[in-house]
């Protein structure tokens, strides 16, 4: 019960890495507030937690402003931000309209910085915490997806920021990049991968694309909960603006020497 009595912010809280967060911190007494743009998804998850459901744009300031009242009316301040909101951005530069760039610093970008923005004076009063979930595109690049890469990129020199402002004010600020996790987001580019590559499934499509990763397959989104809930528990207390990999191994591979993999 790490989180009795604490309660956990949790943007993107529908689906994926942010659902399996929210039954996480649940089950060890976590109050759940979980804010999305879809209702439907957000109640299924919320018929395992007992959460608050804030339907909204993490993006929209007045959104989050709202979001919170309602929070503080029902649970008191905000011990946790899980900043999970994010997606699109898909394309190389010299095709991406501006619709689809601006998408992409809204859904990645915009939404950690307005929710750690609007929820910064509950965390300095409760000496809380952020968890600014983004990618290992946030370290490296990945083909044909300029908007994401960049905006992944930004979230991580954001959770810096964040660490080294505020610190000193009791707030701890770290930042998650999982590689492939095997969510309904993930589901849709292996399908691209599947059309590609004439492959046969998704689950082949996730062989592929972790053919060389150490590890050999993606993770799950209880495993990157697993790692997001030690950080925001008091185990990790003196961890602040820590990038923390969780992607099998991945980023450890030289890549030029993979011609020489039997």
């Amino acid at each position: 019960m790490r989180f009795s009595g604490k309660t956990a912010f949790i943007t993107g809280g529908g689906t994926g890495i942010g659902a399996a967060v929210a039954r996480r911190m649940a089950k060890e007494g976590a109050n759940i507030v979980l804010m999305g743009r879809r209702r439907e998804p957000l109640e299924a998850v919320a018929g395992d937690t007992n959460a608050l459901i804030v339907q909204g744009d993490a993006a929209d300031a007045n959104a989050v402003r709202a979001a919170l009242k309602q929070v503080h009316a029902k649970f008191g301040l905000v011990d946790m931000l899980i900043a999970n909101a994010g997606g699109h951005g898909v394309g190389p530069t010299i095709s991406m309209s501006d619709e689809t760039w601006a998408l992409a610093t809204r859904t990645n970008l915009d939404t950690t910085f307005v929710c750690a923005r609007e929820c910064l004076p509950d965390l300095i009063s409760r000496k809380g915490n952020i968890v600014v979930v983004a990618s290992i595109a946030g370290l490296f690049a990945g083909p044909a997806a300029a908007g994401y890469v960049t905006m992944k990129h930004a979230c991580v020199g954001l959770g810096k920021s964040l660490a080294r402002d505020y610190g000193r004010r009791g707030v701890r600020t770290n930042t998650i990049c999982p590689g492939w996790v095997a969510t309904a987001m993930a589901d849709e580019q292996m399908q691209v991968v599947v059309e590609k590559h004439g492959l046969a499934s998704v689950d082949e499509a996730y062989r592929l694309v972790t053919r060389d990763v150490p590890l050999g397959r993606p993770a799950t989104p209880e495993e990157i909960s697993n790692v997001i809930c030690f950080v925001a528990s008091d185990e990790a207390a003196m961890m602040n603006g820590s990038i923390l990999t969780v992607d099998g191994g991945a980023t450890v591979v030289d890549l030029p020497t993979l011609a020489f993999v039997d």
